[in-house]
Order: structure tokens, then C-alpha cells, then sequence
């Protein structure tokens, strides 16, 4: 949301902030940037967003060479300040100190793709022209040089009037360089202004003034962009501005034959050698199947390590607490609601890590552009726009940054398609629902590995198809407006930074632990009151849960869920997740009752046997079949069990047309959905 004010004004904390130099990263997408603001910031940085929109705020702090404390805004990546999306109009509102929530930056770092200079260059001469202190990174020349381009640093500094600096941010090198010109106080502006052509020279002219209050604290280049955003809103012609374009690609290009120099040297590159099979339409598939195939096995057996210490750690602490604590029930809702429903959940953090660190890795590598590439052409046979995969693809990991990340989605209805099916991504919550059944439902000692696995693939199989079948529904039944052609960028390959993806990996895993310390504790502790209240005197635990308002709530819901196979112990599950999917784990180990069995027993495993062996009321049937399990794993699947999910949904939609439309549609596919699987499977003689 853009403001319409002049010039910023600050709150008391934006004051504190402006006691230190605000230096803006700004550069294209697959720049580098994230690696360089990580590199300079390290674990001193915090994640937000921008006061209402969902355009990602990325801030933290780093020291210069005289020890001086530095404040770096991560800017969102962006092609150009002639705004096109929530992006770029925040990149743009900040550089022209049009946002009250963030400082107007003391300088500008602009970094380019070295091996890709005219493109990234459009960018950066429209940032210089502003007339902001700045420094130009070119980064990734170890890239650039592989696809024999050399770029002159001393002649780029000489042309744009700004200190140039090549740099490899993935090993820092060219870090010490930045950092000294960050120290200097008397860091230049660019002299650099492109030639305007005559009609945006009247244009400009008569904006001026008729715009005296809106531009006077803006120079003539920056009120470039007012004028492009009063004429986007007036829908006037834009016809100057594609001169514009034209002139600025004409100066670049003068620019580049000067100080980019190409080697004759025609051999293939080694992107354009990897893309040969990664990309190849047989080969290309056989690789992605392959690569997610060892994720899911590394998932189901180098994660159970770390999970024994974690399950170790807290069976030490509950313990502990009940060494140290009388007999009660502020015990019992430390060791059987706190401890137990937290822990249940935190057991499955190495397996989610693992996950993200093969996400990052992809990211880092190029390897991710290459996927949404290849799942391009699926999208295109549903309708949606090549740019909706990316949300998708991050869904997989969480459906709040991915549908947060449909704001570069241009066509409204392909963005609101894109949130409406974001949801079906297997996203990472529900992980431990899928692993708890999976171990339920097969026998360790019984089936290999591999087995498993390949029930793990079939879900996110299921839940990628039923993104497209949804999809092409919605495309069929929406009314549409003129589609906008995809764009799909593929990055040069390049060497992986450790550094970013293990900063990755913990701010995901602070996310997760955050969760775990504040939704997943408040439930659980919910959840112990409502199966431990009232009590029943003198009567055993399964009796306790029963007679309960958890159990009465579960008894309540059991006629409409009992064609699902499902018993009230499992109704207790469903309605507690609703919060979030993992709480159904910590619901099922409260209910259960597993902390009261031998401590030397791993909690999972206790888990597991405690509901392979349970039994329904009559005593004879078992609660958890093949078939009960194969159930509850696809209304997982299917089911809108995220009440943050739903928030999101509200807030990007601004209405709450959508999100009950959405809960409703989707908590209904999980009903038939498992209805099927249950019912038709008892009508094939299964069990």
C-alpha cells in the first residue's frame, strides 16, 4: 500500500533507528542479495512484514570498519521502480521515503548478476539516478567468468560514479572491500542521468507543476516514478514510458561495450551442460523423482537419531519434574500436558529440518527455478499463470509464506485461484501426521523403508493432483480476464552457500519452536483440562477421558464422523487441530496417555504401540485398521486444519468471502475424501 505523503515521518523507534546509517540492498530476483545481507547481518536480523501488506520486511544490523553499528534493509527483489506489484511498489515507496513504518536509507547497495549484466543494469542505473549515496556489488563473478564474461570494475566505477566492487557473496569474498566502503563518510552519489526523451521531458515538465506539494522533496529522476504511478492510475497512455525504456537499454548498452568484455570461447557452459539432463523431458523427471525419493528417505531414517535425543531430553525432564513435584494436578499438567503435548510435537524437528535444508539447497543452487520450469508446463494445462508455481512450491513447505507469496502474481483471478489451492500443498504440519500413521499403520520390524517412502510420495502425489484438478475447476467456473504471458527466470547453477541455508534452516526452525511454545502449549494445555475435568472419582484413565468434556465433545461429534471409521478418541484429535494439523499428534499422545508407561520407551514408540493396540468399545475390533489410517491420513491431507492459514487468506483476500468458502470447500473434499477411502474399502472386503 503505497502512502501519498511528500516525505516520511517517523515514529519514536524509526528515531533510534536513524541514530545509525541505514544502508537498502536493492537488486533484481537470483542476484544474490539474501546471501549478501545474511553474510553482512548474520543471526542479527529480523523477519516481518510491511504494515498492510504481505511484502516480506527483512532488517538486521552489522558494524564498519571503526566499529559503528549499521542498519541493513533487505529491500524485495524487483526488475524496476515502475512498479508492477506489491514488491516493487515497496522498493520504490522506500527509496522515495514515501513509507512512515521504514527510514529513508543514508545509501544504497545495489547488487547485479554479474553473469547477466544488461538486464540487472536497468535496475540499477534507475536506483543511481535517484541521487542516494550508493555502492554497485557485482556479484557472482566466479559465475560470470564460467560463462567467460569479464566485467571491468574500474571503468563500471567510472561511468556510474560510485565505488564498484566484485564479490562471490556465497564465500564472502569481496566482503572486506564492501565493508571498508561502507565506512566512508563521504560516499558518493552517481552523477549518472539517462537522456529523456522530449515526450517524457513535457510530460515530466507538466507534472512538476502541477504537483508542486507531492514532488518537492523529490528530484526531477525520482519524480519519474510518481509520474508512472499517477498515469497508471489515470490509465493514460503510456507510450513515453516505452521510450524511456528504449533510451535507458541504449545508454546500458554503451555502458556494457565499454566495460563488459566476452571471451571467444564457444564451449557449452556448465549450466548449459547440467540443463541438458536436468531439464531433458525424460531425464528431467527421473532426477526430480529421484532427488525427492532421498529426501523422504533420509527423512524417515537419518532423522530418527535426533529425534532419540529429543525424546531423550524430555523424558529426562519430565523426570525430574516428577521427582521434584508432589503428587497432583499441577504435576500432572506439567508432565502429561505440557511436557508431553510440546514434546510430541518437537520430536519431528529433525525431520522438518531436513526437509528445509534440501529446499534450501535447491534455492541456492538454481536447481528450484529449474523444478517450477518443469512443473510450468503442467500449470499451463490447468489455466493458471506460470508465476502461481512458485507459491505453490513454497507451500510445500508452509501455506502462509506461500500464499503471502502470490502478491507477484499479477492477474487478480489467477491469484486468488492460487491462494484458494495453496492449501493442498503437504506443507510441514502436517508431516507428523503423516509419520505418526505411516508408523501406525506399518510394522518397523515388517517393511522396509522404502515402503514407507513410497506412502510419504503418493500423499504429496495426491495433493499435487488434486492442485490441479482444482485449479482447472476453478478456472472453468471463475470469469476471467485477459491472461498475462508467464515468466519463468532460470539462474545460472552456482556453488550453494552453507552459511544461507543454515540461516534458513533457523529461522524456520524458530518459526516451528515458536509455534510449539505458543499455539501447540496453549492447546495442549486446553487439552489436558478438557480430558482431565470434571473428574470421576475413583476411576482409571481411559474412564477419566470419557466422562470428560473432552470426551463429551468427542461423543458428540461421533455420529458424523463415525462413517469415517473414526472413533471420540480420534473426534478429540480432529477438533483440537483445527488450531494446527501437528496437534493431532499431542492430542492423540494426551489422550493416550503414553508419559505414565516405562520412561525407557522412546515417546514416539510408545505412541505408535499405544495406538496399534487400541481398541474400540466392544473390545474386539481395533481402532486403528489399514483402512482407518489410510482415512485419516487423506482428510489431513485434504482438510483446512490451520486457523493461521485461514487469517492469512482473510487478510490477502480482504474479505471473509473467500476463507469460509475455502474452509468449507476443502474441509468437505477431506469428509468424501475419507469417506470413500473407509467406506469403499469395507465395500472390497478390507479392513
Amino acid at each position: 500500500m503505497s502512502s501519498s505523503k511528500p516525505a516520511a515521518s517517523y515514529s519514536p523507534e524509526t528515531a533510534t533507528q536513524k541514530s545509525r546509517r541505514v544502508f537498502a540492498l536493492v537488486g533484481n530476483p537470483n542476484c544474490g542479495k539474501t546471501t549478501l545481507f545474511n553474510a553482512l547481518t548474520g543471526m542479527r536480523q529480523k523477519v516481518g512484514n510491511y504494515p498492510g501488506v504481505t511484502v516480506e520486511r527483512k532488517e538486521g544490523t552489522c558494524y564498519d570498519q571503526h566499529g559503528k553499528e549499521l542498519l541493513i534493509i533487505d529491500l524485495p527483489g524487483a526488475y524496476s521502480l515502475n512498479a508492477r506489484s506489491p514488491d516493487e511498489e515497496i522498493l520504490r515507496d522506500v527509496l522515495l521515503g514515501r513509507r512512515d513504518d521504514t527510514p529513508i536509507p543514508d545509501a544504497v547497495i545495489v547488487i547485479l548478476d554479474a553473469s547477466n549484466p544488461e538486464r540487472n543494469f536497468y535496475l540499477a542505473t534507475q536506483v543511481l539516478e535517484l541521487g542516494l549515496p550508493s555502492i554497485l556489488v557485482l556479484n557472482m563473478v566466479d559465475v560470470a567468468e564460467s560463462q567467460n564474461l569479464t566485467l571491468d570494475a574500474s571503468v563500471l566505477s567510472e561511468a556510474f560514479g560510485v565505488p564498484v566492487i566484485p564479490m562471490q557473496a556465497n564465500t564472502r569474498k569481496g566482503l572486506p572491500e564492501l565493508r571498508i566502503s561502507m565506512s566512508r563518510s563521504d560516499l558518493p552519489a552517481s552523477p549518472l542521468r539517462i537522456p529523456l526523451p522530449d515526450d517524457t521531458q513535457r510530460l515530466l515538465k507538466g507534472f512538476l507543476a502541477a504537483n508542486k506539494q507531492q514532488t518537492q522533496n523529490h528530484n526531477e529522476r525520482a519524480a519519474l516514478y510518481l509520474l508512472d504511478e499517477a498515469t497508471k492510475k489515470s490509465h493514460s497512455n503510456n507510450d513515453w514510458e516505452n521510450h524511456l525504456i528504449a533510451a535507458r537499454y541504449d545508454t546500458i548498452q554503451k555502458i556494457c561495450e565499454n566495460a563488459v568484455k566476452h571471451s571467444a570461447n564457444n564451449a557449452p557452459s556448465s549450466t548449459d551442460r547440467l540443463d541438458k539432463f536436468l531439464l531433458h523431458k525424460v531425464w528431467g523427471w527421473v532426477a526430480l523423482i529421484g532427488i525427492m525419493t532421498l529426501i523422504f528417505a533420509l527423512i524417515f531414517s537419518y532423522a530418527e537419531i535426533p529425534m532419540g535425543w529429543i525424546d531423550t531430553a524430555f523424558a529426562w525432564l519430565g523426570d525430574k519434574v516428577t521427582a521434584l513435584m508432589p503428587p497432583g494436578d499441577l504435576r500432572d499438567l506439567i508432565t502429561d500436558g505440557v511436557i508431553a503435548g510440546v514434546g510430541g510435537v518437537v520430536i519431528f524437528l529433525p525431520q522438518i529440518l531436513i526437509l528445509f535444508f534440501f529446499i534450501g539447497l535447491m534455492e541456492d543452487t538454481g536447481y528450484m527455478s529449474r523444478v517450477a520450469f518443469m512443473m510450468d508446463r503442467l500449470m499451463a494445462k490447468v489455466g493458471l499463470n506460470g508465476k502461481s508455481f512458485v507459491p505453490l512450491l513454497s507451500s510445500y513447505a508452509c501455506a502462509i509464506p506461500g500464499i503471502m507469496a502470490t502478491r507477484t502474481v499479477e492477474n487478480p483471478k489467477d491469484r486468488l485461484i492460487t491462494i484458494l489451492v495453496a492449501p493442498w500443498a503437504s506443507c510441514t504440519a502436517r508431516l507428523p501426521v503423516y509419520l505418526l500413521m505411516i508408523a501406525v499403520l506399518i510394522p518397523e520390524t515388517q517393511v522396509p523403508t522404502l515402503i514407507k517412502v513410497g506412502f510419504m510420495i503418493a500423499l504429496y502425489v495426491l495433493g499435487t493432483v488434486a492442485i490441479f484438478a482444482a485449479a482447472w475447476i476453478f478456472n472453468k467456473t471463475f470469469s476471467r480476464e485477459v491472461k498475462s504471458a508467464p515468466i519463468m527466470e532460470l539462474p545460472l547453477y552456482k556453488a550453494p552457500s552453507l552459511h544461507t541455508i543454515t540461516l534458513h534452516m533457523w529461522d524456520r526452525s524458530k518459526i516451528f519452536l515458536r509455534r510449539a511454545g505458543t499455539v501447540i502449549l496453549g492447546i495442549s494445555i486446553l487439552l489436558w483440562a478438557a480430558e482431565n475435568y470434571p473428574k470421576t472419582p475413583d476411576a482409571d484413565q481411559a474412564t477419566q477421558v470419557e466422562n470428560s468434556i473432552a470426551g463429551k465433545i468427542g461423543h458428540a461429534i461421533e455420529p458424523v464422523i463415525k462413517p469415517l471409521g473414526y472413533d471420540w478418541k480420534i473426534g478429540i484429535g480432529l477438533v483440537a487441530s483445527f488450531a494446527a494439523r501437528e496437534v493431532f499428534v499431542s492430542a492423540m499422545a494426551i489422550t493416550y496417555n503414553v508419559e505414565e508407561q516405562d520412561d525407557e520407551d522412546a515417546t514416539f514408540t510408545l505412541l505408535r504401540q499405544r495406538m496399534q493396540t487400541a481398541r474400540r468399545s466392544d473390545g474386539t475390533t481395533p481402532v486403528f485398521t489399514p483402512l482407518v489410517c489410510l482415512s485419516l491420513m487423506v482428510f489431513y491431507l485434504f482438510a483446512m486444519q490451520c486457523i493461521s492459514t485461514i487469517a492469512v487468506v482473510r487478510r490477502e483476500t480482504n474479505s471473509w468471502k473467500w476463507p469460509l468458502f475455502q474452509t468449507a470447500f476443502m474441509t468437505g473434499t477431506a469428509y468424501l475424501a475419507a469417506l470413500v477411502i473407509y467406506q469403499g474399502g469395507l465395500l472390497l472386503g478390507f479392513n
